[in-house]
């Protein structure tokens, strides 16, 4: 039987836990609970060097929406309440 280094085992167990986020943050419209709109909204908004506001617009846009697309960034076909609620001047309003 082979030999599994600590740094091995460590790196499937990450990796084990971003594809559950992963999946946890993927769904449809409606698939969130609103207390289940920060833990999706940290990971969505996890590669933007524009944090904070990120992380408020998405948060506004989940608590309406209760969908955040997955991953950190595109996907918004699969949360169409998100992808279609836009600024006063036409732009998108939820990262």
């Amino acid at each position: 039987m082979a030999k599994l280094s600590w740094s091995s085992i460590a790196l499937v167990l990450f990796l084990s836990v971003v594809f559950a986020v992963e999946v946890a943050n993927a769904g449809g419209e409606g698939s969130l609970k609103p207390e289940q709109c920060a833990s999706a909204c940290n990971y969505r908004c996890s590669a933007t060097s524009h944090r904070n506001p990120c992380i408020e617009f998405c948060n506004m846009c989940c608590k309406k929406c209760l969908c955040v697309p997955s991953g950190t960034y595109g996907h918004k076909e699969e949360c169409p309440c998100y992808n279609n609620w836009k600024t006063k001047e036409g732009t998108p309003k939820c990262p």
